[in-house]
């Protein structure tokens, strides 16, 4: 499930690209934004895959110690906890994820040597072997392992991150997104499921696509009444030489606070100060927040800032 800061990223980038490439067509643009957006859950889905296709490299790595010309006991007695995992069976039995897999064309085939290598750092992992060790073998015991591997392997794997990126440039800004999406999908996970056990939907509910496919659609339609509301702002600066983000995102924020009513103000001024400081330089969340604190002011003088509910307004 994405946030609303996931979703006000790529409404961002979206608008970036437009002011790229002008000669887009709108339609094109958006379309673009809806699969950015979506590609999120396709990202989740690799983390899920990849678990299923690790525990097969080492079955595949344990049958061949098994034919060692010296093998130790260990060899011919391997531990098989890790392998008889119920909530990475799960994954692989789940029809659902399997016919995601198949749309959306993930695999793993010919990654031998990858999948090989995260097996290894899950191995190096603290809790691997505490997992392997334990006396226990029960549902609860496994899931905690499989969450431990997406939180404390996944998250921090260089070699994982670089790997997905390489697939999809915009992948670097959702990973993190894609792989909370998949630890809620495990948690949700229960012990005699369903083989047909749906994913977590993408979004809440239908006011979270109407809420960046609006912000994406007005911000382009009131463009040019908020740069002349910018640069009606900017004193002796010239709007040129305003970093494109910023402008941006003060368009974003104009946008979300005169056409968002249900969105506190200070709730989404300091959305667009967080994305300043993660998206700009290090000068522009405080240039951002000046502007918009003198914008806030004239809309609520023209009467512009009708938000609903209390709390809103201030």
């Amino acid at each position: 499930m994405v946030t609303r800061r996931y979703l006000r990223i790529k409404v961002l980038q979206a608008l970036y690209a437009v002011e790229k490439n002008r000669k887009e067509d709108f339609q094109v643009s958006e379309r673009k934004l809806d699969q950015a957006i979506q590609s999120c859950q396709v990202l989740s889905v690799h983390f899920l895959s990849l678990l299923p296709e690790i525990v097969h490299y080492r079955t595949l790595r344990m049958e061949d110690l098994k034919e060692k010309i010296n093998p130790t006991k260990e060899d011919l007695n391997p531990n098989t906890k890790f392998i008889d995992n119920e909530v990475i069976k799960q994954i692989e039995e789940n029809s659902v994820i399997h016919q995601f897999c198949v749309n959306n064309k993930i695999d793993w085939n010919d990654r031998y040597d990858f999948v090989a290598q995260i097996y290894n750092e899950i191995v190096n992992a603290d809790f691997y072997p505490e997992y392997l060790n334990s006396p226990e073998r029960n549902y609860k015991e496994d899931k905690e392992f499989v969450l431990n591997i997406l939180s404390k392997v996944f998250a921090e794997s260089e070699l994982l991150h670089w790997f997905l990126e390489e697939k999809n440039v915009h992948w670097f800004d959702d990973y993190n997104d894609a792989l909370l999406a998949a630890y809620k999908n495990i948690e949700k996970f229960r012990e005699n499921q369903s083989k047909k056990t749906s994913l977590i939907p993408l979004f809440k509910n239908d006011d979270e696509i109407t809420f960046y496919k609006e912000l994406f659609r007005k911000t382009l339609l009131y463009n040019a009444e908020y740069q002349k509301r910018i640069d009606e702002k900017l004193q002796r600066w010239e709007s040129e030489r305003i970093m494109e983000i910023d402008t941006i995102l003060m368009k974003m924020a104009m946008c979300e606070l005169t056409q968002f009513h249900s969105i506190p103000i200070k709730v989404t001024i300091n959305e667009y100060i967080e994305l300043a400081k993660l998206y700009s330089s290090n000068k522009s969340s405080v240039f951002i927040n000046g502007i918009l604190d003198n914008i806030v002011t004239d809309f609520k003088n023209e009467g512009l800032l009708n938000k609903m509910g209390r709390g809103l307004i201030d």
